[in-house]
């Protein structure tokens, strides 16, 4: 009988689903403001916070960005590799299988990154502007370094480095403070 009643319910379920997916995808997106429109956040003067900045304080990339830019092959080699292994070893689970295989695929291309850009004394050696969270590195790179030719380059080395760059980079952009 409750099997029935599933079953009954599943149409019903469906269409709730589709009708918040429909509103919700009506709902304009934020867009993020142009570099020289936002106030960039204050970046600690020392390596001392938990997100190391890609670039020094005198403007150039810092040194173990060029080593993580080269690293960035390895990160997503470890990072489909660990996918895999993940969804083999529990593919008889739906969704928890992929979900264990990105993220330890996530972590195997991080520690790759990391490793090749000299490990993490070297990174905080070469280092001298950090941040304490992740949002006001992005913003701070975003609104002092967008215009540099080789900016995607240095974004996407950081982000190998630091996962939970790339996952919240665009919202903290749009959610960053306007002048």
């Amino acid at each position: 009988m409750k099997l029935a009643s599933v079953k009954n319910s599943f149409p019903a379920t469906l269409i709730v689903i589709l009708v918040v997916l429909s509103i919700t995808s009506c709902v304009p997106m934020r867009q993020a403001l142009q570099p020289d429109q936002i106030i960039p956040p204050t970046p600690r003067l020392d390596n001392e916070g938990a997100y190391m900045c890609p670039y020094t304080q005198d403007g150039v990339v810092a040194e173990w960005v060029d080593k993580a830019i080269n690293a960035k092959m390895g990160a997503t080699i470890g990072k489909h590799a660990g996918a895999y292994l993940g969804q083999k070893a529990l593919e008889n689970i739906p969704f928890v299988g992929g979900w264990l295989g990105s993220t330890a695929g996530e972590a195997a291309g991080r520690a790759i990154a990391i490793k090749a850009s000299g490990g993490w004394d070297y990174i905080k050696s070469t280092s001298d502007i950090s941040f304490d969270n992740v949002n006001d590195l992005a913003v701070y790179i975003y609104v002092t370094h967008a215009t540099n030719e080789h900016f995607q380059d240095v974004l996407q080395a950081t982000m190998e480095i630091y996962p939970e760059l790339k996952k919240g980079y665009y919202n903290a952009l749009c959610n960053a403070q306007a002048k």
